[in-house]
């Protein structure tokens, strides 16, 4: 560990562990858990990690090993039926009852003095979400790194499938707590395989190729695109830090498929008075807890040792810090986002960007979408290997893709906060997509991928304007550089493709190519900063 990652803190305490302890579950079951320990005399912390990833790489290392070296008593959990333990796993709805048992098991334990801490990244981070729900008197931090607290919003986008999240989860859950040799062979079968999985008409249980058995759990949320579905009660845990009172540090990277939702909690928890922290890196979902974990560890060890220890020597001085693209530094804010102002830029024919609004909402340009060859997916924030910046040129040089392209920057421009985009769209169907990206464009013309967003068209029901937020970002487009606002109907296979007839996405066997038209009162919206210097 010490020689991949460069900066890690020396380790303070030699380390003992107790395999395979049994914690009864809310239901009896046994959650088989794993107690590392410093070898030391006096009392420690303890930070609970649960998961249904197993223990092994690289939880056992990177949160049993690393956070023991540094003076906790670490309890590494699998939740219930994954990893050994018992019962069965039931995506999101049986975490806070058996957080609560854990709880119940912790107090229990001759070496618990009473205060504890909550780390871990991804549904990790949900299951810390979970017990704040009714958080234990003992809790006293809480550590969430590219957390997820919205199960829906990871798997479905203005009610579109997001396919690729949802193939990534099933190999994620459905493997990884087999260990690493059954994770990376499953892995490598899907990618094989993910042209035929993706393009299967119908596209329900299409994964079953790839997996090599059903997944209730996953043609459930696959099948259930509306989110006032009964089926979603309970699953969001948004309202967790709407009046939580337990300091809580949130992590996430700019291309991280779940950095909305961190966005999101970041508010809420300002919003409850809730002490709260922000670090936002040049990352993805995985490289956060890869070549981002020397800051991610750093960040994570100073927060909970300055609330579980009464140590705040180690904490930065202001609430945010955020990583600038462009030029690839970190700046230190107050809050996020901090104050801006918005500026608009439209397109004209000829492919351009221009600050001059438009007198009417004439057509600009149209293009044809077809789903039988849907418009390609091309990094950004996903949850595997392809997620982060790309170049963008073979994208762009389809025929289904638009661009339109700023004049080159004679002074840099900051923008910080959250981009979105207002279009005006006509179709002849009533039923598409819209893929929506900003990019910076070096002085060579390489198109770089930015933020982006996605949302459904219907025409035929509401009118053809629509707002599309595009998440948020930091970066500093440089001096020479050009803004390019990228439009297409679709990402695929990061989004289901849209029939075009307004059937189920995960049903249809009909496709119909749709002729989009968009309008000169469209914009892209930035938020500028006065400066990042």
């Amino acid at each position: 560990m010490r020689a991949t990652w460069r900066g890690l803190p020396a380790k303070r305490h030699e380390v003992g562990w107790e395999p395979g302890l049994v914690v009864p579950a809310a239901d009896g079951s046994p959650l088989i858990t794993d107690h590392y320990f410093p070898r030391a005399r006096g009392d420690f912390p303890t930070l609970l990690v649960r998961s249904p990833y197993g223990r092994g790489l690289p939880w056992s290392p990177q949160y049993g090993l690393l956070f023991a070296e540094q003076g906790f008593h670490v309890v590494l959990q699998s939740c219930r039926g994954t990893g050994g333990s018992g019962g069965v796993f039931d995506l999101w709805r049986n975490e806070a009852a058996d957080g609560q048992a854990t709880m119940s098991w912790l107090r229990e334990q001759p070496w618990f003095n009473g205060t504890l801490g909550t780390v871990g990244p991804s549904y990790l981070g949900y299951v810390q979400w979970a017990l704040a729900l009714d958080p234990p008197p003992e809790l006293k931090a809480m550590v969430v790194q590219v957390g997820l607290h919205d199960p829906y919003a990871l798997f479905h986008a203005d009610g579109a499938l997001r396919l690729e999240n949802a193939l990534a989860v099933g190999v994620g859950m459905n493997f990884q707590h087999q260990g690493m040799a059954p994770f990376l062979k499953a892995t490598l079968r899907l990618q094989r395989r993910l042209r035929d999985v993706t393009t299967a008409q119908p596209l329900r249980r299409a994964y079953v190729s790839a997996f090599g058995s059903e997944l209730p759990w996953l043609n459930d949320v696959m099948t259930h695109s509306d989110a006032k579905d009964p089926y979603w009660r309970g699953a969001s845990l948004a309202e967790s830090a709407e009046r939580l009172r337990v300091p809580t540090a949130l992590i996430t990277g700019w291309h991280d498929a779940l950095v909305d939702q961190t966005f999101e909690q970041y508010d809420r928890l300002r919003q409850a008075g809730c002490e709260t922290a922000l670090l936002v890196g040049p990352w993805t979902h995985t490289s956060a807890l890869q070549q981002g974990w020397p800051e991610v560890f750093a960040e994570s060890l100073a927060w909970l040792r300055a609330h579980l220890y009464a140590d705040p020597s180690s904490l930065r001085p202001t609430a945010v810090r955020v990583h600038i693209g462009g030029e690839n530094t970190w700046r230190d804010l107050d809050d996020w986002p901090p104050a801006t102002t918005a500026t608009s830029w439209y397109p004209i024919p000829g492919g351009h960007l221009t600050q001059q609004a438009p007198a009417d909402s004439a057509p600009v340009t149209t293009f044809h979408y077809d789903p039988a060859d849907p418009t390609p997916s091309l990094g950004g924030p996903l949850l595997s290997r392809s997620a982060g910046p790309r170049n963008n040129g073979t994208l762009e040089a389809r025929d289904d893709v638009l661009t339109f392209t700023g004049p080159r920057l004679t002074e840099p421009m900051d923008i910080l906060g959250p981009v979105s985009a207002r279009l005006s769209i006509s179709t002849d169907t009533g039923h598409a997509d819209v893929f929506t990206r900003l990019c910076d464009v070096d002085p060579q013309g390489r198109s770089v991928n930015i933020c982006d967003g996605f949302g459904r068209l219907r025409t035929a029901e509401q009118a053809p304007q629509v707002t599309v937020p595009m998440s948020s970002t930091a970066h500093r487009f440089p001096v020479g550089h050009r803004i390019r606002w990228q439009i297409s109907a679709g990402a695929h296979p990061r989004y289901a493709r849209n029939p075009g007839t307004g059937e189920s996405l995960v049903d249809a066997t009909t496709f119909t190519p749709v002729r989009i038209t968009l309008h000169t009162d469209s914009a892209l919206v930035l938020p500028n900063s006065p400066g990042l210097a």
